[in-house]
């Protein structure tokens, strides 16, 4: 078989490990980049250079990058992805997570009670671990957990038994046509599903509960008094107490719905009240996600990098009652920062903003009459945290919560939040 990997990276390489091992397989790497970002193998065939991705015709299968769209390639062969790979030859259950924000942390929740009941356990996905890697391994007793973007359910011609959908808001419109596409793509994690399997959806966001108006799925909304909620300071399923909310080792309201989530998406594997609270105490976070950094003159430092959209941004306000100082801007994801200008009135704050978003955030809080800002020219990560820590109070946090990608600036959210991290450990 003839087969194109368009779109070499971290899955684009796992692609082609996995489909070149059939040695009837021709595997041709495919990209627009003259120099692609992860070392070819020696030997490979390659296709190279702009407009590669429209010059696909002869290949039986073009197996497409999670950020490449569909409408991208031309070819007169079989459009693939390694996620539709995966959930075709997947021999367990898989747990699909999506939304907005909250996926990784949601996914993670969901792992560890899952292991904490004793079940192995396939964390995979936009998480950072390539799904293809790990199919081998897997067996039909055991369980995954498959975080999901958009750009993964783009084409997905199959849905997880159960499919989870958090928050979601305005994201992606500098890859995705627009907010109805975004959706869409979005609506394939339960459009596969069978009137026997579960979604479970934020039935407080008004895309969820759309994407749940068309499904066929067994739907359960959170939070509910008739299945997930809080009360008292206790997460409760129905009538039946499970544990304190103490147990959750993360911070931030937004936190407490995730748990809620992963909760309702564990229950038909486990309904043990004390292996739901080890699993969600167990769990201590992911990198850049609301992470504690270190206090410095009675300030403490969170690195929240991973926040790439206002929602995250809102949520990591709401996290804390001290004033605060929030690092916002970056590069354009087309979102709308409406909400958060609106946010920022709540609370005792001043942001310090990077990149090219910084003069549509600033426009946007001057139409707003919020005024206590300022625009950091040619910043660099330690000149931004100086600043911070310079207009910071005893008592107050600092945030690093972007609501913006991270390119122009830095190479992802991963090396802007060490970038932030390595800057406040010189202080």
């Amino acid at each position: 078989m003839k087969i194109a990997i368009a779109g070499y990276g971290v899955e684009g390489e796992e692609s082609h490990k996995y489909w070149s091992v059939d040695p009837s397989h021709d595997v041709t790497i495919v990209d627009e980049a003259e120099t692609p970002k992860f070392t070819i193998p020696t030997g490979a065939g390659t296709l190279l250079g702009a407009d590669a991705f429209k010059k696909l015709d002869g290949f039986d299968l073009v197996i497409r990058t999670p950020g490449l769209s569909p409408d991208k390639i031309k070819t007169d062969g079989k459009i693939w992805s390694a996620t539709n790979e995966f959930f075709e030859k997947c021999p367990a259950e898989i747990i699909g997570v999506t939304g907005s924000k909250g996926k990784g942390t949601t996914a993670s929740l969901i792992a560890s009670i899952l292991r904490a009941a004793g079940r192995t356990v396939h964390l995979v996905g936009n998480i950072g671990q390539p799904a293809l890697e790990v199919l081998p391994n897997i067996h039909s007793s055991d369980l995954v957990v498959y975080e999901l973007s958009s750009f993964q359910l783009w084409d997905l011609q199959r849905s997880p038994q159960t499919a989870v959908v958090l928050f979601i808001e305005q994201e992606h419109l500098d890859v995705h046509k627009d907010m109805a596409e975004y959706i869409a793509a979005k609506a394939n994690i339960t459009k596969f599903q069978s009137p026997e399997d579960v979604l479970i959806y934020n039935a407080q966001n008004e895309y969820a509960r759309s994407i749940a108006e068309g499904s066929v799925a067994q739907k359960v909304g959170y939070p509910s008094e008739s299945t997930t909620h809080i009360r008292d300071g206790y997460f409760y399923n129905g009538e039946q107490k499970m544990c304190s909310v103490g147990a959750l080792q993360l911070p931030g309201e937004h936190n407490l719905s995730n748990a809620t989530a992963a909760i309702d998406a564990v229950w038909k594997y486990t309904q043990d009240a004390t292996i739901i609270e080890k699993g969600l105490h167990d769990f201590i976070g992911l990198p850049h996600r609301l992470t504690f950094v270190r206090s410095v003159e009675g300030v403490d430092y969170y690195d929240d990098s991973i926040a790439t959209t206002p929602g995250s941004a809102i949520a990591a306000l709401r996290a804390f009652d001290a004033p605060k100082v929030i690092i916002l801007g970056g590069s354009s994801k087309g979102s709308d920062f409406t909400e958060l200008v609106a946010e920022f009135s709540r609370h005792d704050v001043r942001a310090l903003l990077i990149g090219a978003e910084a003069i549509h955030v600033a426009h946007d809080l001057r139409a707003s009459g919020f005024n206590n800002f300022e625009i950091i020219e040619a910043p660099t990560m330690e000149k931004v945290v100086t600043r911070a820590h310079d207009i910071a109070t005893a008592g107050s946090v600092v945030l690093l919560s972007p609501a913006a990608a991270s390119f122009g600036l830095f190479k992802n959210y991963a090396d802007r939040g060490e970038q932030f991290i390595a800057a406040v450990n010189m202080l």
